[in-house]
């Protein structure tokens, strides 16, 4: 989440007009991360989340991602739902930006991913893409396999400034990723969250005290695509500590919990350590784009695209699936 687009008392209370939230109590931007501009509301009918969605956000997809966000409400995941307005709509304009008023989720991202949290998450990640299973709506993703060679070009002209020779090194680890990348049609395919981080996922202590899984949030980069993928993405994401060591029981927990849902495929188990290399060059080159791209001025938490440089190194010398827990 991120503030790209400031926006007034007037013009915010005139868009609330529109909805039955009650009247306006406070609202106030979110720095984190780096694709809209979001702000956290509070009216006289609860909080809730508003987004602004910036120019990297194609408004002709918008419908998909709220559709899937309604879908997966109805089918019981905790995720946003957006609000929609007396006119039955759930997207308007605000400050010549597409925008949504979502339902705000309790809980808080774990900001020191424990061995406790792993578990939750593979149940909630394999819930996910059963619930999203019949979902009628489908998005080609934009930021896979087709999509990283131009990532790369991007960023050719200042990407040494952030490593020397890790132009070079990209070309090289890309060429075998794609190399190896799953032919179409091995894999299942549906719906995937994409980018489901620590900072995604809300806990809340169970019973017990044990954490549970109490909303996932940010669904602007779901897509279509190999469920395994999203695996990859929470091996990329939730598995590494402090020191850039994988945690291999962390892995094992995560993959566990999600098969006791839904069983990988054989081949879905043998493409795992291809996957997390894609994953982690995914996450590099966008970092590495928003790190040489992202205006000096924005209200926005950069993140190190070096931090998934190592992660991919590391993938790079995985030899057999058992070696990231599956």
């Amino acid at each position: 989440m991120a503030v790209y687009t400031e926006v007034t008392d007037e013009a915010l209370r005139a868009f609330l007009a529109d909805y039955e939230l009650g009247g306006l109590i406070a609202f106030r931007g979110i720095a984190e991360g780096v694709e809209n501009s979001n702000y956290a509301l509070r009216t006289e009918r609860g909080d809730f989340i508003l987004t602004l969605y910036e120019k990297r956000v194609d408004p002709a997809e918008l419908p998909y991602f709220l559709g899937l966000m309604e879908h997966l409400a109805r089918a019981g995941l905790a995720c946003p739902t957006p609000v929609r307005g007396r006119d039955g709509a759930a997207l308007r304009e605000l400050a010549q930006r597409p925008a949504a008023v979502c339902t705000f989720l309790e809980g808080v991202w774990p900001r020191r991913v424990r061995p406790e949290h792993l578990a939750p998450l593979g149940t909630a990640l394999a819930r996910l893409h059963a619930a999203s299973g019949d979902f009628a709506g489908s998005r080609p993703n934009a930021l896979g396999p087709a999509g990283w060679a131009p990532l790369l070009e991007a960023c050719r002209g200042r990407g040494d400034e952030v490593q020397p020779g890790l132009m070079a090194e990209l070309d090289s680890q890309l060429a075998a990723i794609l190399a190896g990348w799953p032919a179409s049609g091995a894999l299942p395919v549906g719906q995937i969250h994409a980018d489901m981080f620590p900072d995604n996922v809300f806990f809340l202590p169970d019973a017990e005290g044990r954490p549970r899984v109490s909303g996932i949030i940010d669904f602007y980069f779901a897509c279509t695509d190999l469920l395994a993928y999203d695996i990859a993405v929470c091996l990329n994401a939730w598995c590494f500590e402090a020191d850039g060591a994988f945690n291999l029981t962390k892995a094992r927990a995560l993959l566990a919990t999600y098969q006791a849902v839904r069983p990988l495929t054989p081949a879905e188990c043998a493409a795992l350590p291809v996957l997390c290399r894609g994953a982690a060059i995914r996450f590099l080159l966008t970092r590495l784009y928003d790190w040489t791209h992202t205006p000096a001025d924005a209200l926005v938490t950069r993140k190190d695209p070096l931090e998934y440089l190592r992660k991919l190194r590391f993938f790079a010398q995985v030899e057999s699936p058992g070696a990231i827990g599956a």
